[in-house]
């Protein structure tokens, strides 16, 4: 069924690539990685408006967490954004004493999840986590970009 999905989103290219990176940014778990290698490798999108799109998406999904987090239910956080409770204090321990910025990492596979659900039960600052939360998603998506053009190129 994710595979059909990625399939779908790829045909709209960087609005397909927003859609993708918001759902993979937010509570449910798709690979936006292979809709951006796929934009950018095989249909030769525009790199810049592909990391754009990513980068977009990914933080905003990835606010859609941090705002999960504001309304502090537990339940919710536990069942939509897929957070379990032990999660959710490993990350509230990596966050003390590191304030917002730690939003940085919030591209890192499950640990991300908890640490925007965590920072907004915490109400960190909203413009420091969004800004954090953009370089480093920013940053990773620029990473694989370059990976997957420079491999075309070899080929």
């Amino acid at each position: 069924m994710i595979d059909a999905l990625v399939h779908f989103l790829i045909q709209f290219g960087a609005w397909g690539m927003f859609v993708s990176a918001f759902i993979a940014g937010s509570i449910v778990p798709l690979s936006s990685e292979a809709v951006l290698v796929a934009c950018v490798g095989p249909l030769h999108l525009n790199p810049w408006l592909c990391l754009v799109a990513a980068t977009a998406g990914n933080v905003l999904g990835g606010l859609t967490c941090y705002w999960l987090g504001t309304l502090g239910n537990m339940e919710w956080i536990e069942r939509y954004a897929h957070v379990s409770h032990e999660k959710l204090e490993r990350a509230h321990r990596f966050i003390a004493g590191r304030g917002a910025w730690v939003a940085f990492f919030a591209f890192v596979p499950v640990l991300g999840s908890a640490l925007t659900v965590a920072l907004g039960l915490m109400r960190a600052n909203l413009a420091v986590t969004t800004l954090a939360m953009t370089i480093g998603k920013a940053l990773r998506y620029g990473i694989i970009i370059a990976a997957t053009i420079g491999i075309a190129a070899l080929l």
